[in-house]
């Protein structure tokens, strides 16, 4: 794609850009409580506070789903949005590929995915510390300690190097750097913990000195312009990777050549939100997280990174009004190139395309508009130049949405047909393999079954061909194969249903059965969202003994009275609060074993893991899940049952006691917001593989389990293996195909959806 830059001198030579990861736009903004004046508030970040007050401009930067660290980074510094579960990882265009040099220092994590991707290798330097320091036993402040120091001897290095001098005295530089400890610290501790606190005084005192070494290092040339911000939030329990508000404000300060000063003439932009943080007499500018890749890039003069749809954010800009408008008509250019090329591509492919009308219709055509906007310039008449350079980023950005979910309805109706028919073809399955003798199932020579055939491969054969044609990815044709083989299937094998149809007529409760079995599902669904729901459902499975006949009752008086315990139990937990508050039980408790802890820590101080806990959890964990084969296999000890489920369940109990509770994951939908607290026991040190897999055994044992409890009931009601199981993984996509309407690929949680005032403009948070 053509690259677009600003041809008018910069306002600055180097730009420094510091990312506190995981750090809450709050916690940094506002006040806390003196500990030595109760009735005195201070900040912990006097410095940047200070930057906040009187140099430069502030706000909040909004963020996507997920929340999480790569996408974070990937669109403040290339300016477009990962896709939404963070797993597509491939090469990009940014702003420190773009730079003439870049030099980063920070995270093994972070810093080698703007490296490897850049087209020239030795533009971008990474000075990064090893992953064993990321240590979530130890005080995480110390890795931002250490990138501070990087840098410091990078300018002590540069007076014997000369090759290092020049560089670091070049235009169109660009210094990163990440700082790790608040993600660490907040993680390990919560962000409301004296730990994540101190960490954002350590960042402030640490970006302080290094500002006032580079003004000495530059002579105060007034040609550095630098921006903080976080790649995302935290939420009270240590978790990020949702759409929770405090993981998507982040803030954003921005001071330094060519930022604007504070404005305390006309302060709007305050909500409730920073109601609090008694700086409602200055403008707050919130911008969208991608908005900071073309600040970035005007303030240096470089190509914007061709794949950003960050909108500019004039409101920072201190500058003349024609390298304003310049930088916007530059930025609704870039962004109309995307527009373009995605254009061209689909007119190409498609047989019947179908344009964008926003931008193909005689009112706002983009050739038209391109030429206006530039008249207006020479014509010296830049506002209205900004103007509607604005209209025509907002269409530009709506016809790249246009052609990104252009085939939409199509795969939409592809996969959901893939979905009913697994659904249709595990039922038939499973009916004819256990629910019907076969000679019970009527055998019948059907001609039609001939021109089912036929229909199929034409449909197969037309279906590849004109994907073949359109040129669509390889996955489209995987998605076309299983639906047409299922519902084949499902054809040649209909008489299972009719037979199954003939059979549910002699038991006239069937489709009752049926319609309640699926809207019990769909309450599931609604679950997610609501949790009370699942409250209601343990307040009335509570009550089922009462359903059964009064001999089996009086049977088992003392197993029903204990389902009947265990349901309203169950039924408080899931309306307590995910955020658990302060509880006058838990804060007893807590303090004995605190009391506790106090005595045997002052008794032989600890620090850290030991590493005698740490082999003792490991070896716990191996025991207790090899217990269960062990026992019952190995020695070929008949049990009854509920003696092997017993074993079962009291096996992985351990597993739990080691990794917290189940719901400790954090998110069990999303692997995104996992609660690290969960594997601490077994490693502190950061590693996402080992961590992950040790979250995901915790996260399948309950569900082994409950396949343990089916495996039972199956040899209970002398039923065939997996009969029941399949039953239940069929049934269960009614589900799945009600989630994969609500998916969003932009976030699908409801936090995100908004307005905000950006430069004075409403703009839509998705």
């Amino acid at each position: 794609m053509t690259q677009y830059k600003v041809d008018i001198q910069p306002p600055a030579k180097r730009l420094f850009l510091f990312v506190g990861d995981g750090l809450r736009a709050d916690k940094l903004y506002q006040l806390y409580q003196d500990e030595n004046d109760k009735e005195k508030l201070i900040t912990l970040a006097p410095f940047l506070r200070d930057i906040v007050q009187n140099h430069g401009t502030w706000g909040i930067s909004h963020t996507r789903v997920p929340t999480e660290s790569r996408p974070g980074h990937v669109a403040i510094i290339a300016g477009f949005y990962e896709d939404v579960s963070a797993v597509t990882k491939v090469e990009f265009d940014s702003v420190f590929n773009q730079s003439r040099y870049t030099w980063s220092f920070g995270s093994p994590d972070i810093l080698p995915m703007f490296a490897e991707g850049a087209s020239d290798p030795n533009r971008v330097k990474t000075i990064m510390y090893g992953s064993e320091s990321e240590n979530f036993a130890e005080d995480a402040s110390k890795l931002d300690t250490w990138v501070f120091e990087q840098f410091t001897q990078l300018l002590a290095n540069s007076t014997t190097d000369l090759n290092l001098y020049n560089k670091l005295n070049d235009d169109q530089i660009v210094i990163f750097l990440h700082l790790l400890g608040l993600d660490s610290n907040g993680h390990a501790y919560g962000p409301h913990s004296k730990e994540y606190l101190n960490n954002i005084k350590v960042v402030d005192e640490g970006i302080s000195k290094i500002v006032k070494t580079i003004e000495d290092f530059y002579g105060n040339d007034k040609r550095t312009s630098y921006i903080f911000t976080a790649d995302h939030g935290m939420s009270n329990r240590g978790n990020h990777g949702d759409g929770h508000p405090d993981n998507t404000r982040t803030p954003i300060i921005a001071w330094g050549a060519g930022i604007n000063k504070p404005n305390k003439l006309n302060p709007i932009g305050h909500d409730e939100f920073s109601k609090e943080w008694e700086l409602d007499n200055i403008q707050r500018n919130d911008i969208l997280q991608a908005d900071i890749a073309p600040l970035m890039a005007s303030l240096i003069g470089i190509n914007y990174p061709v794949n950003s749809v960050g909108e500019l954010p004039l409101g920072y800009l201190n500058n003349t009004p024609i390298f304003k408008a310049q930088s916007a008509f530059i930025n609704a250019k870039e962004i109309l190139e995307q527009y373009k090329v995605k254009y061209e591509y689909k007119k190409k492919t498609k047989l019947w395309f179908k344009e964008f009308p926003g931008l193909s219709n005689s009112t706002h055509n983009h050739e038209v508009m391109v030429q206006k906007i530039q008249n207006l310039i020479n014509a010296e008449q830049y506002e209205e130049a900004e103007a509607l350079c604005v209209i025509l980023i907002k269409l530009s950005l709506e016809g790249l949405r246009y052609f990104q979910t252009y085939d939409w309805l199509m795969l939409r109706s592809i996969v959901t047909a893939g979905y009913l028919g697994w659904i249709l073809y595990s039922l038939k399955f499973t009916l004819k393999e256990y629910a019907f003798e076969e000679k019970f199932i009527e055998k019948k020579v059907d001609s039609i079954n001939v021109y089912i055939n036929i229909i199929t491969a034409i449909s197969l054969i037309l279906s590849i061909g004109l994907l073949y044609v359109q040129k669509s990815p390889g996955t489209y044709y995987t998605y076309v194969i299983f639906p047409v083989y299922f519902w084949r299937e499902i054809l040649l094998d209909k008489n299972i249903f009719f037979d199954a149809y003939k059979n549910s007529l002699n038991h006239k409760n069937s489709l009752f059965y049926i319609i309640g079995y699926i809207l019990v599902l769909e309450v599931f669904v609604y679950s997610y969202f609501e949790r009370s729901v699942l409250s209601f459902c343990f307040g009335l499975l509570a009550f089922w003994p009462l359903f059964i006949s009064s001999e089996i009752r009086s049977q088992n008086v003392i197993l029903f009275m204990s389902w009947f315990i265990s349901c309203l139990a169950s039924s408080v937990f899931t309306l307590l609060p995910v955020e658990k508050g302060e509880d006058i039980t838990l804060l007893m408790t807590g303090g004995l074993l605190i009391t506790t802890t106090g005595i045997i820590a002052l008794w032989k101080k600890k620090s850290g893991l030991p590493f005698l806990n740490q082999i003792i959890a490991w070896m716990i964990l191996v025991i207790s899940t090899v217990t269960p084969s062990v026992f019952g296999f190995g020695f070929n000890i008949p049990q009854h049952h509920l003696q092997r489920l017993t074993i079962i369940t009291l096996a992985f109990s351990p597993v739990f006691i080691i990794l917290i509770a189940f719901f400790g994951t954090g998110n069990v939908a999303s692997l995104a917001s996992f609660s690290l607290q969960s594997v601490y026991r077994l490693t502190t040190i950061f590693d996402p593989f080992l961590m992950g897999g040790l979250l995901l055994f915790k996260i399948f044992i309950p569900f082994f389990i409950v396949s343990s409890v089916f495996g039972v009931i199956n040899k209970s009601l002398n039923l065939p293996s997996f009969s029941l199981f399949l039953l239940v993984l069929s049934t269960c996509d009614i589900m799945t195909l009600n989630f994969f309407y609500l998916v969003r690929d932009y976030g699908s949680c409801e936090f995100l959806v908004g307005n905000v005032i950006i430069d004075g403009n409403e703009r839509k948070i998705k």
